[in-house]
């Protein structure tokens, strides 16, 4: 290859990397609407008729039987996904919206089977059509990103998922996207609270998500949150069919007074079908329903 082909290569990877990186924050961009934070979609609370008390021992209860659940009988799934974070710069992302497909570690009776995750943007439409793959078994955990546009469209991006460019933007790494994940971390915030006094729990059972029946669960700490990054209130929302969390929210006080608060983060899986038929191929750059060049 002589000098002039080599160079013009060069010059084409250089733009499709600077391309890419102004065009990277891999699960969310940021709101642009005069500085306020799109608002999330709603969790209703508040209705002291149907409000019951709980206790942290109970919570946790619920979420390891939930847990227990997934490990029996939850190989994969698909789910429409939906997440809202406030960042470390203190900016609120817009609300992100992405088609995901996951096989989960408790299949072919095992439960340490590899991870794989598939996922497709549809919203907001700056990032419409990005397509990320992450799995433990192939692509040495890298995570493989075709994204939208001439440039940018032309190469798979390689990155570790949990490295300073993947991370841009985001609270959490696109290897600890998913139902299992989400209840494992909401098991092990709650033990650090086992005994905590200055927590008031409740816990609605006739609450309703995607118009099915669903278990509404509030926590809400009566002294500020300690530890940085920790939530002042929490919302989790458990399916009454199959005992699974289905949403997770959580904010923080404004100021001194917990009446006034600030969303944290806010995760949703809607349209969940359970056990799908999920192969290799779904987790694979090469299948030929994906856009990977």
């Amino acid at each position: 290859m002589d000098t002039l082909k080599r160079t013009a290569i060069v010059f084409a990877l250089a733009a499709i990397t600077l391309a890419f990186l102004a065009k990277s924050n891999f699960l969310t961009t940021k709101s642009s609407v005069d500085g306020l934070a799109p608002k999330a979609p709603q969790i209703e609370v508040d209705n002291p008729f149907t409000d019951q008390p709980l206790t942290m021992r109970e919570l946790l209860d619920l979420a390891e039987a939930s847990l227990q659940q997934v490990s029996k009988d939850v190989a994969g799934y698909t789910a429409r996904f939906e997440k809202l974070e406030t960042i470390a710069t203190g900016e609120t992302t817009e609300l992100v919206e992405m088609q995901i497909k996951v096989q989960t570690r408790f299949r072919e009776g095992l439960t340490n089977a590899p991870r794989r995750i598939y996922i497709r943007f549809t919203q907001p439409e700056s990032i419409k059509g990005r397509e990320v793959i992450w799995r433990e078994d192939k692509y040495d955990q890298k995570m493989a990103v075709h994204e939208t546009g001439f440039l940018l469209g032309l190469k798979t991006i390689w990155l570790d998922p949990s490295g300073l460019i993947a991370m841009q933007g985001q609270r959490h790494p696109v290897s600890e996207l998913g139902i299992v994940k989400l209840t494992e971390q909401l098991i092990s915030r709650g033990k650090k609270d086992i005994d905590n006094p200055n927590l008031t729990i409740t816990v609605r059972d006739n609450y309703e998500f995607d118009g099915q029946p669903a278990k509404l669960v509030t926590v809400l700490r009566q002294q500020p949150a300690v530890e940085p990054g920790d939530y002042q209130k929490a919302e989790i929302v458990f399916d009454s069919a199959n005992n699974l969390v289905l949403a997770f929210r959580s904010y923080l006080a404004s100021d001194s007074s917990t009446n006034s608060m600030r969303l944290i983060e806010s995760y949703a899986y809607h349209d969940l079908k359970l056990n799908a038929d999920l192969s290799e191929t779904d987790f694979d750059v090469l299948n030929p329903l994906y856009n990977f060049p």
